[in-house]
């Protein structure tokens, strides 16, 4: 019966993680089905994580409304087993905490922080596309006299995390890349040794209420902020990792990617940390843009000169690869991304992700003149070629992409 109550799960999570929903609803629509294969204490608890720097990026529990900074402060502060990161590199990409303590957890102080809250056990999966990149983290957890965590419902995490993870990297697609040479300029945040926030430039307030849980009125610190500011105090305390500059990539509440830069300042009075917050220059963030639709290196490459408008051949010449290579790419990129030509392509990714923001600017600026049309009629293969190698495209995510 146990088998069947799973499977069912299974089939719902792999139908909810397909229908494009929004994170929250993902989270929330997910719960459900997972609790009935796996009974645990409280609802589930759930991370995306920056899959560049597998630093936490935002947190969804419905019994907790937010990270509490204790907790985040021991997963980067403190030397301890069972860390989100270590479950997101390890080749299993799942653990529990008795497991990783040798079946004594009472040394541990994430066990003793979570007994605190009446979970003896905690069971962690990354959320890893079968591509291998990290797109979050689920925690389960059960109160004391519970049955440990067992060989099936590891099985079953293992089952659902890459299809948890695809829904997470299909949700993504809600953020959109900004252009930071306009007028959303920089700004930086300095932190206390107690991570609170010491002095803020003008204008970064913006930035940190957009970002997922942060709240600028009642000056609660974004757990993503901390993230960066703990992994930068971290590295400065460590040996061998000079000049390392923890950066995550957040998508904000309005659909702006947001970059998060965090540097130790030596201070000798106390320890203080800066962290840069900025919007994403496209550059920074097509490749992880074109990762959420599971593209390859060579499919961004097909993809960015399909947008320029070059033809079969001129990819082909361009990539040096032949035409019926090219029409592979092709086939590929159209199932990722759901559509059935390079029209459709360049047309999806036009609505999806340009003609939003264009549309947003006409609005703010309305007696601004028409945007210049490339030229109608036939060029030559030649103005072709140079147009392929000379226009640039970014990347940004919109709604019903």
């Amino acid at each position: 019966m146990a088998t069947v109550a799973k499977q069912r799960a299974l089939d719902k999570i792999v139908r909810l993680s397909g229908q494009g929903l929004d994170l929250v609803h993902l989270w929330r629509e997910c719960a459900e089905p997972i609790a009935s294969a796996i009974p645990h204490y409280w609802a589930p608890c759930w991370f995306t994580l920056d899959p560049a720097t597998l630093l936490i990026t935002s947190h969804f529990d419905e019994g907790v409304p937010e990270v509490p900074p204790e907790w985040l402060e021991a997963e980067y502060f403190v030397d301890d087993v069972h860390k989100l990161a270590d479950i997101a590199r390890s080749g299993p990409g799942l653990s529990t905490l008795h497991e990783a303590t040798m079946g004594n957890p009472t040394s541990s102080p994430r066990w003793q922080a979570n007994m605190q809250l009446g979970g003896d056990q905690e069971m962690i999966a990354a959320l890893r596309t079968r591509s291998g990149d990290v797109w979050g983290a689920l925690s389960l957890y059960r109160d004391p006299g519970q049955p440990m965590f067992d060989a099936a419902d590891k099985a079953f995490l293992h089952a659902v995390t890459p299809y948890l993870a695809e829904g997470a990297r299909r949700a993504l697609l809600f953020g959109e890349a900004v252009d930071p040479d306009g007028s959303n300029a920089p700004g930086l945040v300095v932190l206390d040794s107690n991570l609170r926030v010491e002095s803020v430039t003008p204008g970064v307030e913006r930035w940190l209420a957009d970002l997922p849980d942060g709240e600028w009125e009642t000056r609660r610190v974004p757990s993503a902020i901390t993230a960066v500011a703990a992994r930068a105090v971290r590295t400065a305390e460590t040996p061998g990792e000079p000049g390392e500059i923890p950066m995550a990539r957040v998508l904000g509440r309005s659909g702006t990617w947001i970059v998060l830069h965090g540097a130790a300042l030596v201070s000798p009075v106390s320890r203080r940390v800066a962290v840069i917050v900025e919007p994403a220059h496209p550059a920074r963030i097509s490749s992880l843009l074109m990762s959420v639709y599971g593209l390859t290196d060579r499919e961004k490459d097909v993809t960015r000169l399909v947008l320029q408008g070059c033809s079969t051949t001129e990819i082909a010449e361009t990539l040096f690869i032949s035409p019926h290579t090219a029409q592979h790419h092709f086939k590929s990129i159209f199932d990722k991304t759901g559509v059935r030509s390079r029209r459709d392509l360049a047309g999806k990714v036009f609505f999806a992700h340009y003609e939003p923001r264009v549309r947003e600017q006409r609005a703010a600026r309305p007696t601004e003149s028409p945007p210049p049309r490339w030229p109608a009629g036939r060029t030559s293969v030649r103005h072709r070629q140079r147009r392929c190698h000379q226009r640039t495209y970014t990347w940004s995510a919109r709604p019903n992409a």
